[in-house]
């Protein structure tokens, strides 16, 4: 039976993928870089596979090495939440998590589920509101955390997901054909609102704002109703949407940038262990099963881990 593979060795790589350098990951891993460097030799012939390839002064992972990352983070993942289920001194305590709900549909199931299973002592506490609410109440110390839409303007939080930010309308109606387009969007403070308008401006294209909320819930039934066109990321598409593109007079958004906001805490060490299953539960989510089986894709690298990407004019049928 071929021999388990060495958790160290899959540790250093993984920090290797994620700095892009041997001499960073031995600092991070306490080794030095020859050690370093010898891990990955055994984890290559191990494989029998070649895991990096040099890029400049950067070590670039080959498609093998992608290969690996996926499952390394698994292995690492399981390793912890083990060892967490038997350490009777686990962390213990309250953290209170903010998101906006455009994000908490699609990512707190797979944030909660990960981080209660090796945290099964640490209560979570979880309040939904825009971004702009949400770093207000870090900077007041009424949330320890936030998961929020990242903007370089303030430069607040940390970016952990890239996701593109797509024109939608209804795949019953043909609201976007009309010669003054109805949006849907969030108030005059919304990133997306101001990068749709800004877009429609440089086109020359005429719209008029109908609907206004703070409410994903109340965006998406606009649009589904095939009263307005709105923009979205791809997290937050639903069934029964359609994916507008060029073709349809609707120009290129820029991505949808989300981000881990951290507050000053009197528990850090939980905010931290937080933080990490945030960051490895998003870097796992794709387009849902479900919309990968209609096809209509192409594949994109995103900045954290492959995704799928959508291409304009994609039916969104019902899941």
């Amino acid at each position: 039976m071929a021999s388990p593979l060495d958790l160290d060795q899959l540790q250093t790589f993984v920090t290797i993928a994620d700095t892009g350098s041997f001499t960073r990951a031995a600092e991070q891993v306490f080794r030095t870089q020859s050690a370093v460097s010898m891990q990955m030799r055994r984890l290559e012939e191990r494989l029998g596979k070649q895991l990096f390839e040099k890029d400049g002064r950067t070590n670039r992972l080959t498609e093998d090495g992608e290969r690996l990352l996926i499952h390394a983070r698994r292995l690492l993942r399981l390793n912890r939440e083990t060892l967490a289920a038997f350490d009777d001194a686990s962390l213990e305590g309250h953290v209170r998590i903010g998101t906006p709900d455009d994000y908490a549909d699609r990512f707190l199931p797979e944030i909660m589920a990960r981080f209660s299973r090796s945290n099964p002592r640490v209560e979570l506490s979880v309040i939904c509101e825009p971004t702009v609410n949400l770093v207000e109440q870090v900077r007041r110390g009424h949330l320890d955390i936030a998961l929020v839409t990242h903007d370089d303007d303030k430069g607040l939080s940390d970016v952990v997901r890239r996701e593109p930010l797509l024109w939608v309308s209804s795949v019953n109606h043909a609201v976007h054909e009309e010669p003054v387009v109805p949006l849907a969007v969030g108030r005059p403070t919304c990133l997306w609102r101001r990068a749709a308008c800004e877009r429609l401006d440089d086109m020359g294209r005429e719209y008029r704002i109908l609907f206004t909320s703070w409410s994903a819930t109340v965006i998406i039934a606009s649009v589904l109703s095939g009263l307005a066109v709105s923009i979205l990321p791809e997290c937050a598409l639903r069934p029964g949407m359609r994916i507008l593109g060029e073709a349809d007079g609707f120009g290129q958004l820029p991505d949808c940038r989300i981000g881990i906001m951290r507050g000053h805490t009197a528990q850090p060490e939980i905010v931290d262990a937080l933080a990490r299953h945030i960051s490895e539960s998003l870097d796992n989510i794709s387009v849902p099963a479900a919309l990968e089986e209609t096809g209509g894709f192409d594949f994109a690298a995103l900045a954290y881990g492959k995704g799928k990407r959508l291409k304009p004019g994609h039916l969104m049928p019902g899941w």
